[in-house]
């Protein structure tokens, strides 16, 4: 009997060896690479994913060292992965990244939305693509301008390089671990993508951070993201894939966004920095053909950074939207922004309008805000805005406004949605709300370092407003004589 047994295990355990795989592992070092930070690596590293891909898939593994890099081309089952001191540099030289696709339609977006190819690691239609460890791309050579356009890159030119990572059309992402410095345009694209995660990532860049643009299933975590000049993680809906698509079923969950000066989150010295346009930033849109829908975001810190923004201007749907437990400090512009508006950028021939619907906001804390503005909750005329709900907030504006402004707020209509460049100050130091049907205001906390000559709240054309225990400055001051 334990004769019998002895050969059923040995039988079934040289029955699991046989059949299963190994993971194929290629160091782009055996392919030619040198990781001396002078010698164009992104050959040696294309030739051991393309090597790892006729395997059925693997892990391409960079060990320490600089790898000066123009586009790597990432592919289905392959795991990039870089060890604790391994950095990809970008490379200055144009001619070292692939050619730009050719689109092929009418431009509805910005080229940096349109073009993915000429990037520093990219892929497209790919599957179960990764990219791991603890080391660093540095995008020195890539550029943070808008330099994308039919007339520099469509066709197959030579493209600029910059984006640090764009992924389009794939499925099953991973990025974990990585910290990306100066990430040009965007550090980190993915769009049309199912089922993505990125995870514990370290961002310290010079434009956008995260764009996340008409993708489903998809979980941003324990990321951090300094990005001084522009928008820190974003969901887009664009028209890059020709049609109008909604970003959906999104989670946003523990990340910390920030807007020090470009570098000083990443050596740990945190000088702020001034700017007059945005820093940091959780914002849905302005790309917003399609929409946004099933969207959580939770348990996140907002250092020197703008406000929340959730934009819906290019007739698309913006609904079932939760935010719970935000905490902000030095908040640029507003802490809170909800619009709708009818820039639509798209064909023509689109009827349907912006609308915005069953946005929950619970639980925020937000310190040394912004004079500019208040939150603002704002539809269109004939178009409101339904069932908003805030919830458990606390606001303390610096305040300061000496004199009343003018009620006759300007309306968004076709302009970018943007308060400070379109709209001016804010005639409401707390909240401002027009054409919105369903307003569900409770436990709202509201204070002031400074006077401010302004109400605290206006609603016009406000319908169904409910609100309950609510402290203003006035309220405050009456109540702790």
């Amino acid at each position: 009997m334990m004769k019998t047994k002895t050969l059923t295990l040995l039988f079934f355990s040289l029955l699991l060896s046989s059949t299963t795989a190994v993971a194929f592992n290629a160091d782009p070092l055996d392919y030619g690479a040198k990781g001396d930070g002078k010698t164009l690596d992104s050959p040696a590293i294309n030739a051991a994913i393309e090597d790892c891909a006729s395997h059925g898939g693997g892990i391409v593994t960079l060990s320490p060292g600089h790898y000066l890099s123009g586009s790597i081309r990432l592919k289905s089952n392959i795991e990039l992965r870089l060890e604790p001191g391994a950095v990809i540099i970008a490379t200055e030289k144009r001619e070292a990244y692939d050619k730009a696709e050719v689109f092929g339609a009418p431009e509805y977006q910005d080229g940096g939305h349109t073009y993915f190819h000429n990037s520093l690691i990219w892929a497209e239609g790919q599957e179960n693509v990764s990219i791991t460890g603890r080391g660093m791309i540095d995008g020195q050579g890539l550029t943070r301008h808008d330099t994308e356009n039919a007339g520099n890159v469509q066709g197959g030119s030579i493209g600029m390089g910059d984006k640090a990572i764009a992924l389009k059309q794939c499925r099953n992402i991973l990025i974990r671990d990585i910290t990306i410095f100066r990430g040009g345009h965007f550090a980190i694209i993915i769009t049309g993508c199912d089922y993505a995660n990125i995870d514990n990532v370290m961002i310290d860049t010079n434009r956008d951070g995260i764009d996340i643009d008409c993708c489903r299933f998809t979980t941003v975590s324990n990321t951090k993201i300094n990005t001084p000049h522009d928008d820190a993680l974003v969901l887009k809906s664009s028209y890059a894939l020709k049609k109008p698509l909604v970003c959906e079923n999104i989670l946003i969950t523990n990340c910390t966004v920030t807007g020090f000066k470009l570098g000083t989150a990443l050596d740990g010295t945190y000088v702020p920095e001034t700017v007059n346009w945005v820093c940091g930033r959780i914002k849905l849109g302005t790309e917003s053909n399609g929409g946004y829908r099933n969207i959580t975001i939770s348990n996140c810190t907002c250092l020197y950074s703008s406000g929340l923004a959730f934009e819906e201007v290019d007739q698309g749907i913006m609904e079932n939207i939760v935010v719970n437990n935000i905490s902000m400090n030095h908040v640029h512009h507003y802490p809170i922004y909800i619009t709708t508006g009818c820039r639509n950028r798209g064909p023509k021939e689109r009827t349907t309008v912006s609308s915005a619907r069953d946005i929950q906001i619970s639980n925020v804390t937000a310190i040394d805000c912004d004079s500019l503005s208040g939150i603002q909750i704002t539809g269109m005329p004939g178009h409101p805005i339904q069932n908003i709900r805030l919830s458990n907030i606390q606001l303390r504006y610096r305040g300061g406004v000496q004199q009343q402004v003018d009620r006759n707020y300007p309306e968004l209509g076709n302009k970018y949605p943007e308060i400070a460049k379109f709209l001016g100050i804010c005639p409401a130091y707390g909240l401002f709300a027009r054409h919105v049907d369903g307003l569900y205001l409770s436990n709202i906390t509201i204070q002031l370092e400074k006077p401010d000559a302004r109400p605290c709240f206006i609603m016009d054309d406000v319908k169904n407003l409910h609100m309950a225990d609510i402290e203003t400055p006035e309220e405050w001051i009456k109540n702790n004589k």
